[in-house]
């Protein structure tokens, strides 16, 4: 779980302007701070279904907001893809 220095540590990487909180950008780094959380977790309880299920719900909802980026403006797509690796 996110303590609220981190959560806002992220934030502050990833906002646009002073007061972003919300744009797809903060959005996108939060979950896959959470996925990538939730995969370490997984080493060690292998049988955890319902959480998979969750990360799984997780992962289609950054496909989402990474896909509603990348039509509204490639460049800053990009730019995340790289900052958070992503994608190879």
């Amino acid at each position: 779980m996110l303590t609220k220095e981190e959560k806002s540590k992220i934030i502050k990487s990833n906002q646009l302007k002073a007061s972003d909180t919300g744009s797809p950008e903060v959005q996108i780094a939060l979950i896959t701070n959470r996925i990538n959380s939730l995969t370490e977790h997984f080493e060690a309880h292998k049988k955890d279904h319902h959480s998979r299920t969750g990360l799984m719900k997780m992962v289609g909802r950054r496909k989402r907001l990474l896909e509603y980026l990348k039509k509204q403006d490639p460049k800053r797509y990009e730019s995340l893809i790289k900052k958070l690796k992503l994608r190879k």
